[in-house]
């Protein structure tokens, strides 16, 4: 085999590695290049029961409701809120500490599960958004 035969057989090879690969890892990807899905795309599509996703909007003034309950023998905080997109409500509970920046009327971002027979959405991880005009203190201190 010729040199010039050599370094086409091997770029073809590389090109054809190369698109597979590819392939391979959007093929992957295609359900999770969503950063949340709005209450909306949870409650019409059935596909995302036992499934871990994210769901977000902005939580409804209100409808924050706190309870302390028993787990493995420890009193835990029990936290039940709705989430909404201006066009429908889901319900969420969450198990923990919320983070700080948490509050009515403020957007969220609930990573977990969606109970399709309740239709309530089950966080493990609770993310609150805030506005474009955040600065670290260090970054404000810094720029004075």
């Amino acid at each position: 085999m010729k040199a010039k035969h050599k370094r086409l057989f091997f770029l073809f090879f590389m090109m054809t590695t190369f698109a597979l690969g590819s392939f391979l890892l959007f093929y992957n990807l295609r359900d999770n290049l969503v950063f949340f899905y709005s209450p909306t795309d949870v409650l019409e599509k059935k596909a995302f029961s036992n499934k871990i996703i994210r769901v977000g909007g902005l939580v409804i003034p209100g409808s924050v409701k706190k309870e302390i309950i028993n787990l493995n023998g420890k009193n835990v905080e029990k936290i039940l809120f709705e989430i909404s997109d201006n066009k429908n409500n889901i319900s969420i509970t969450h198990i923990g500490i919320l983070p700080d920046l948490f509050k009515e009327g403020q957007g969220v971002v609930a990573e977990g599960f969606f109970d399709d027979t309740k239709y309530l959405f089950d966080a493990k991880k609770i993310l609150a958004k805030h506005d474009e005009n955040y600065m670290p203190p260090e970054v404000k201190d810094s720029l004075k």
